[in-house]
């Protein structure tokens, strides 16, 4: 008998609403997360004035504003000896972070990188937001977290792959 995730329900067994909420319940989560930091990678790629070394709204005058108030300076003086190459970086990361959770494709490592990104942008750029819930990448990092534990079971290239297992059932 092949069983619901976590229960013992059968193929043919009818489920509850609240089961099936429960399955889907990182879905919208997942969706936001993957929606928000493709739009923020493809924001940050096709804005130039943010991928130039220096001038009015690069990543060299936004690494500079924050250096200071930054809870570890030495991560933003890293970024400041190539703030160009930093920033693609950060812009592909978000980019292939937001696919791979969009696609369910390699969720947990998707996931792990976005808690990365999220938790380098708070320690540096946000670190300075008072109260500290004003500084949204502590949020996201934290929204990183189930999906970091839990992966993507359901609607995902991570569970067709798991399915064509040999041995699976």
């Amino acid at each position: 008998m092949h069983g619901y995730r976590g229960g013992s329900y059968g193929l043919d067994e009818p489920r509850s609403l609240r089961d099936r909420a429960r399955e889907y319940a990182l879905l919208p989560l997942r969706i936001f997360l993957g929606v928000t930091f493709v739009y923020a990678g493809l924001d940050k790629l096709t804005d130039s004035a943010f991928l130039s070394a220096s001038g009015s709204g690069s990543i060299d005058e936004m690494m500079n504003a924050v250096r200071d108030s930054a809870a570890i300076p030495g991560l933003v003086d890293l970024a400041l000896k190539a703030p160009e190459g930093f920033g693609y970086a950060i812009a592909i990361g978000e980019l292939l972070v937001g696919l791979g959770t969009l696609a369910g494709l390699w969720a947990r490592v998707a996931a792990l990188g976005g808690a990365l990104i999220s938790l380098s942008l708070w320690l540096t750029v946000s670190w300075q937001s008072t109260p500290y819930y004003y500084g949204n990448d502590l949020v996201y990092l934290m929204a990183w977290l189930p999906l970091l534990l839990a992966g993507a079971p359901y609607w995902s290239l991570d569970a067709m792959r798991g399915r064509r297992r040999p041995g699976r059932i």
